[in-house]
């Protein structure tokens, strides 16, 4: 029962991990970078959100194998 517990929020981390990895993207406007330029967009990134989805993606693997592992009886 332990094995599918850990396996289950293993996926919940897993998904948690990718909404915040997409949440942490944002457009914006760049200025030029010579003066007869036009404004660029980019892609700018949330540094919490990027660190929260790597932290949920470490918890996500640490709990994948040590449910599989339980579950296989080791």
């Amino acid at each position: 029962m332990r094995a599918i517990v850990e396996l289950v929020v293993a996926v919940l981390a897993a998904v948690g991990c990718v909404a915040c990895w997409i949440a942490a993207r944002s457009n914006q406007l760049a200025p030029p970078v010579a003066a007869n330029e036009p404004l660029r967009t980019i892609d700018a990134y949330d540094p919490s959100l990027i660190t929260l989805s790597l932290v949920l993606a470490t918890v996500a693997g640490v709990l994948a194998v040590v449910g599989v592992a339980r579950a296989r009886g080791r």
